[in-house]
């Protein structure tokens, strides 16, 4: 089982060059990092890990940015966004962005995408919260024309692109689906709450979920199958427990289900703590 790490990386926490190259010695299996914008003083969205917020939602640092130098500083580990909320950006910009980091790090990168909890926050984006779920997924149909192989246009709902050059692209290998057109771009994980909407759009758009936690996973992980097999996509989807709070009977749990990748949480905290943390996993390595 692989072993991959999350943390809210802040202006107060250690640094994502530290960390990275920590984790990459420690044979730690990636860093993945969460992605919040900012968060409005006035709000009146119940935040879902409880109140009150954790101050580290409102300073934590661009993920592209920080993944981008943990990305310099390494060789092997994976790199993620734990999760990128898509329709907060300019689906141009963020093909770039992605293919950019995908290209730069040796195709190394897996793109975590979500639909977001802080309707203040995706508000003032100009997210109408009510269609946030068509936005991201019409904004992916987006990236992926960008990231084809040859010119490709597209017209969606909610935005388009002409046919165009657009280099770099990621460097992972098309996925055939049955019926459609193959799945180009970075290995692609939706964050969400298990149910027949978000397992429609991983096996529409996506490679796989990232459930947050991973409880009822014994329960879910059939009916995502079934969405999967349906929907006509070889294999089986991947499945990455996120966030998760380790133990070894956990541990072994999951690998009893067939999970393969993990990504454990971290305190978002100085660099000491941080180490302190790394220490007591060690042993599920």
């Amino acid at each position: 089982m692989r072993i991959a790490t999350t943390v809210f990386l802040t202006d107060e926490t250690i640094t994502p060059v530290r960390l990275a190259r920590e984790l990459e010695q420690r044979g730690f299996a990636g860093l993945f990092l969460p992605e919040h914008t900012h968060i409005p003083v006035s709000r009146d969205t119940p935040a879902p890990m409880g109140e009150p917020l954790p101050p580290e939602y409102g300073r934590m640092v661009d993920p592209f940015v920080a993944l981008s130098q943990a990305a310099a500083v390494t060789h092997r580990i994976a790199i993620g966004t734990g999760v990128t909320l898509v329709a907060q950006h300019d689906p141009v910009l963020l093909a770039k962005q992605v293919a950019s980091l995908d290209f730069l790090s040796g195709g190394r990168f897996t793109f975590g995408i979500g639909y977001g909890w802080n309707v203040e926050e995706a508000a003032d984006h100009g997210v109408d919260w009510a269609r946030r779920r068509e936005v991201v997924r019409d904004r992916m149909a987006l990236m992926r024309a960008l990231w084809a192989p040859e010119p490709t246009a597209y017209e969606g709902a909610f935005g388009s692109v002409s046919a165009s050059w657009a280099h770099p692209k990621p460097l992972h290998p098309a996925r055939p689906r049955r019926d459609a057109a193959p799945l180009v771009g970075p290995r692609t994980l939706i964050g969400g709450t298990a149910g027949r909407r978000l397992f429609a759009h991983i096996a529409e758009y996506a490679d796989g979920w990232l459930p947050i936690g991973g409880s009822g996973l014994k329960d879910n992980l059939p009916r995502l199958r079934l969405v999967w097999a349906e929907a006509g996509r070889d294999g089986e989807p991947a499945v990455v427990p996120y966030a998760v709070h380790p133990s070894k009977d956990k541990l072994a749990y999951f690998a009893d289900l067939g999970i393969e990748e993990v990504v454990v949480g971290l305190p978002s905290a100085p660099e000491a703590d941080v180490l302190r943390a790394l220490d007591a996993h060690a042993e599920f390595l």
